[in-house]
């Protein structure tokens, strides 16, 4: 018979998920200021007072009275009892349930690897500020335009030039080193001895939702690859989930309108130092629909700035098609590419914050950006063109969720491929997305 779940387990699994995750899958959630709302979904209302907050991990309706943890939502919201919730949370956050079979729990406590990350974060600033090289450091950011502000609050430091600084520092012991291993601040060779993985780079913390160091990214200081070094996957760190930049946004910006998706660290951090606060990165991955989720939990609009050549589109129509179910009233896609040999370092520089927004004013909304792609592979001209793009069009718009968005979208196909309206919508199968149809097509965007 399975032994009892530790109470150490649970309190580690309510503080390692976040509950604003939970409770929008279920309930969408709207943000206001730093706390999220809806109408309670525990007793009828019209004006949400049903709030969640982020920072606290809590939830509280002012109408009924119901709060609690995400453990507590779930049992409420989902019917089920203790043991059932904490399984659901666990596997939705991809842990296994311990049983104790005595008094001690088993399996290890993270906390001890978040402990770590913030000590090499420390570590890592500490050099900036004291090693004999920090000078080339300091020149460094100097030239990027960064000043002390901006590196403070992004908490930006250097990993000097060398094998084992971080080793000695912070491995004082084999269990240490251990962990320094686990969460990627090391590397091991085949004949079992130890490096520091990041050596004479500009180090980026990575936050996770909660603040807490995660990962890091490092920037080489001259020449050499790769250029950009991110920490590998561990127990806390996944890349496909993670938004550089995000919690310094929420941090700073009580309302955020938009978030500006760019491809790197020194992309956010230079155009915060332009007083644009909303930028976020990815880490060396396309955008996934994990992205995306977090990103709309956030704000309405998102805008992906991109680089014009293929490498930027096809990065782009990625995100596009992991966008498409998460398309409902509300949420705004929108699409900025740069110009040839620019990116958002230096377009900001060159044209300042008013001249960059502006830009972002005039960004490609998903709906012209995906039937301008569609349409240049079909002449609408030509009876057989027209058919050939509804089916282009056909496995991505089944995507999209019932709902206003939807059936705009299929408003603007039947314009182009010159049909009805109903009779487009019966050979696209109703209003219910065809989930069980299969991945679409690939289809790649025109240079």
């Amino acid at each position: 018979m399975a032994g009892r779940i530790p109470q150490q387990f649970i309190d580690e699994l309510i503080s390692r998920v976040d509950i604003v995750e939970v409770i929008d899958a279920r309930v969408p959630l709207k943000k206001k200021g730093r706390e999220y709302v809806a109408c309670c979904p525990f007793h009828n209302e019209k004006t949400p007072s049903f709030t969640v907050s982020q920072n606290k991990q809590f939830y509280h309706c002012f109408g009924c009275g119901a709060h609690g943890t995400a453990l507590g939502f779930l049992m409420e919201y989902d019917h089920l009892d203790f043991v059932e919730a904490v399984e659901k949370l666990a596997a939705d956050a991809g842990v296994e349930v311990p049983r104790e079979a005595g008094s001690e729990p088993r399996g290890p406590s993270p906390q001890p690897l978040y402990d770590l990350m913030a000590q090499s974060a420390r570590f890592f600033q500490q050099q900036l500020r004291q090693h004999p090289q920090r000078q080339r450091a300091v020149e460094y950011l100097k030239r990027r335009g960064l000043s002390g502000e901006i590196a403070a609050a992004f908490g930006i430091g250097y990993a000097p030039d060398g094998w084992d600084n971080l080793l000695k520092s912070l491995g004082t012991d084999k269990e240490a080193q251990d962990r320094l291993l686990t969460v990627g601040m090391l590397i091991e060779k085949d004949d079992g001895r130890r490096y520091d993985r990041f050596r004479d780079r500009i180090m980026f913390p990575i936050r996770d939702y909660r603040g807490r160091v995660i990962a890091f990214g490092g920037r080489i200081l001259d020449k050499g690859e790769p250029k950009y070094l991110n920490s590998p996957e561990t127990p806390i760190f996944h890349k496909g989930r993670e938004l550089y930049g995000l919690y310094e946004a929420r941090q700073v910006l009580r309302e955020i309108p938009r978030l500006l998706v760019v491809e790197g660290y020194m992309d956010v951090v230079a155009l915060a130092q332009f007083d644009i606060r909303y930028a976020v990165a990815t880490l060396g991955t396309a955008v996934t629909k994990e992205h995306l989720e977090r990103l709309f939990r956030t704000t309405e609009e998102v805008v992906f700035c991109f680089d014009g050549d293929r490498a930027g589109r096809d990065a782009a129509w990625r995100g596009l098609e992991n966008a498409l179910p998460l398309m409902r009233e509300g949420h705004q896609l929108h699409f900025m590419f740069l110009p040839e040999g620019e990116d958002p370092d230096t377009l900001v520089r060159s044209i300042g914050k008013d001249g960059f927004e502006q830009r972002l004013t005039e960004a490609q909304p998903l709906s012209e950006y995906f039937f301008e792609q569609m349409a240049k592979q079909a002449d609408v001209n030509r009876l057989d063109g027209r058919a050939r793009l509804v089916e282009l069009c056909r496995p991505y718009l089944t995507r999209l969720p019932p709902g206003v968005y939807r059936h705009l979208m299929l408003d603007r196909l039947a314009q182009l491929a010159r049909m009805e309206r109903d009779a487009l919508e019966r050979m696209l199968g109703g209003e219910a997305p065809a989930a069980a149809s299969g991945p679409a097509t690939p289809v790649k965007p025109k240079a």
